[in-house]
């Protein structure tokens, strides 16, 4: 029993409606105004990547994105992606830290701030 993904053109919402019947699909409605201009839509679907998949991934220098190694914000949310990509359990508490660490960071940069502007 799959379930679709409409655009319904009548409230302009995207709906998913279950369909009990794949030979018999019938005439679907919208859940929400029970409208019947609906379109079918593509839905996400995802792929597994083996282990090796994953790292040649992580591996790829195009994957860096927006990583400055100067700046820890960038870095921890570098860290964040990684540690999520790779789907190992880094521990509860890894999020907390990486979160603290900007914080602290963005305290460090509130203090200091623009110090070294004023001499000559």
């Amino acid at each position: 029993m799959p379930i679709y993904e409409y655009h319904c053109h009548d409230c302009r919402r995207r709906v998913s409606l279950l369909v009990l019947s794949v030979s018999t699909p019938g005439t679907p409605r919208c859940p929400r105004c029970g409208g019947e201009r609906l379109t079918r839509l593509m839905s996400r679907f995802a792929t597994l990547k083996s282990e090796e998949d994953r790292l040649e991934a992580l591996a790829d220098p195009g994957r860096l994105g927006d990583l400055d190694e100067d700046d820890p914000k960038s870095v921890a949310r570098w860290m964040k992606r990684m540690g999520s990509e790779l789907g190992d359990d880094l521990g509860e508490d890894f999020g907390e830290v990486v979160d603290e660490a900007l914080e602290e960071e963005v305290g460090r940069d509130e203090t200091q701030g623009g110090a070294g502007d004023d001499l000559p």
